[in-house]
């Protein structure tokens, strides 16, 4: 019977030195947190967006809100003063106003909750490359 078959692959594993292996796990472990690091930027950049979508709805609420309470003023003047058309015209479009300003204000604030603020994924995947460096055979 023949001796068992290396193939290449085998050969060049038995070849590689201790200095080499090191050196190709500390080039992985850079790699590694570059790309950590870079994956935390993209998170922290969609949670800005996320958040600045949602300020832009509240602060239209805010403009909502503000519109109301003025035409709101103007129809309780007119409708009081005289009860003419032009009154509840007033009363009409502040309505529709203030029931844009709270669907914008529910929109906003829903959008507002799902913000996170911390990269979760990231800070995670950190932590056990940290547990890791601490403990590298298990």
């Amino acid at each position: 019977m023949t001796a068992p078959y290396r193939n290449e692959h085998e050969d060049r594993v038995a070849e590689t030195s201790v200095g080499e292996i090191i050196g190709n796990i500390t080039d992985d472990l850079s790699q590694l947190f570059r790309q950590e690091v870079e994956l935390a930027k993209v998170e922290i950049r969609q949670e800005a967006t996320k958040a600045g979508k949602a300020a832009g709805m509240l602060g239209g609420a805010g403009f909502a809100g503000y519109l109301a309470v003025v035409l709101l003023s103007f129809a309780v003047v007119f409708g009081l003063s005289n009860v003419m058309d032009p009154g509840w015209a007033a009363l009409i479009v502040a309505i529709i106003w203030g029931a844009i300003g709270a669907v914008l204000f529910v929109n906003g604030r829903k959008k507002l909750k799902t913000v996170d603020p911390v990269p979760r994924r990231t800070a995670e995947t950190l932590k056990e490359d940290a547990r890791w460096l601490k403990n590298p055979t298990g």
